[in-house]
């Protein structure tokens, strides 16, 4: 009579529930026995249970919870991946939070230790350069409070300037002489600018920076200016990085001013519809090893992969792009990329640590 029929034993082995797991979900109406033995009462399975055991066994590992692994084991297809959207989207929720309080954690284990204070010497003209490059990119989204400033990251020979708004990121160095542990210090526009007259005013002289908790002391000569960090979080730019991807498919080098004034007298090529807008979109044509151009509406021909023939076109804010242009300075610039949809770099060949990265607007 069982013959066509497993046993929990053997369905927990199939499946990678435990045999009190099934036992659980039977009771719970998730996963109910094809028969169950009125004698004995064990329970038997039929073999088109062995998939449905299998689903309950992965979102159980998911930590989804009971009623929402019921209603997916008698959903379409459709209806349970939105299910695993919805709880990746809690769990990434929920991971923020732990993070921030982790953070918080770790602010109060740090109050009941002495501060050490950090402290660096540089020249003004060199992190005058430094604020110039990476100040455009200073987010001004009020809901996003942890990017309206630019993050100082020192190590042991230097600080690294970081700034993104999500649609562009820009980083620099600053060569210093350092004393100290290292430390990571969001400091908040207004303070980032007043950061900048101090080290315009100091020219090639030094300018000396404390950073001790959340307090920074800028002490330039005749002058001093004192500035407290956000505590808001900084996202992690690292994987955006160039190197992170093992460096760009493309490199191709630009003449800046020629590009800039291009920009300015060109209209964008197309429109696009963001967050409930039209956004103007300047499309880059990138042909020859060494050949960038700027195409008209005209020159666009109804493509979704960015490409025509041999020529690689990439979608950029125009006003973004003439920004990064203007920070980098310099006649001669390189444009990085991998393809029309992954971000695009915008470098100084004589500087590789300090670039900017634009995010692409699809086609």
């Amino acid at each position: 009579m069982n013959g066509d029929l497993r046993s929990i034993g053997e369905l927990a082995r199939a499946s990678g529930l435990t045999v009190s797991a099934l036992r659980f979900y039977d009771a719970a109406g998730v996963l109910v026995p094809a028969r169950v033995d009125p004698a004995t009462g064990y329970r038997w399975y039929a073999d088109d249970q062995v998939a449905p055991a299998r689903l309950v066994a992965g979102l159980r590992r998911i930590g989804l919870p009971v009623a929402e692994i019921a209603r997916a084991v008698r959903a379409e297809p459709s209806v349970v991946h939105r299910l695993l959207d919805a709880h990746l989207g809690q769990l990434a929720d929920g991971l923020a939070q732990a993070r921030r309080e982790v953070t918080r954690i770790r602010r109060l284990l740090a109050d009941d230790q002495p501060l050490l204070a950090t402290r660096l010497v540089l020249t003004g003209s060199e992190l005058s350069a430094a604020v110039d490059a990476v100040r455009f990119a200073v987010g001004t989204d009020p809901t996003l409070p942890g990017l309206a400033g630019v993050l100082l990251e020192v190590t042991e020979e230097e600080v690294r300037l970081v700034a993104t708004d999500r649609h562009r990121l820009a980083v620099a160095t600053a060569g210093a002489t350092v004393q100290g542990p290292g430390v990571r210090a969001l400091l908040p526009v207004a303070a980032v600018d007043r950061l900048r007259r101090l080290a315009g005013d100091a020219g090639a002289g030094e300018v000396r920076l404390t950073l001790i908790g959340r307090q920074v002391v800028v002490d330039v000569t005749g002058s001093r200016m004192r500035a407290t960090t956000l505590t808001d979080d900084f996202p992690d730019y690292h994987a955006l990085l160039p190197a992170a991807t093992g460096g760009p498919a493309r490199r191709v080098p630009i003449d800046a001013p020629w590009l800039v004034d291009a920009l300015r007298s060109g209209t964008p090529a197309v429109t696009r519809k963001h967050a409930g807008s039209h956004l103007p979109v300047t499309v880059l044509g990138l042909g020859g090893p060494d050949e960038v151009r700027l195409l008209g509406p005209d020159e666009l021909a109804d493509d979704r992969t960015g490409r025509a023939g041999t020529e690689l076109r990439v979608g950029v804010n125009g006003g973004y792009l003439l920004d990064a242009l203007h920070a980098a300075g310099g006649p001669r610039l390189v444009l990085e990329l991998d393809g029309p949809v992954t971000p695009l770099a915008i470098r100084r060949p004589d500087d590789p640590a300090a670039f900017s990265i634009l995010m692409p607007i699809r086609l």
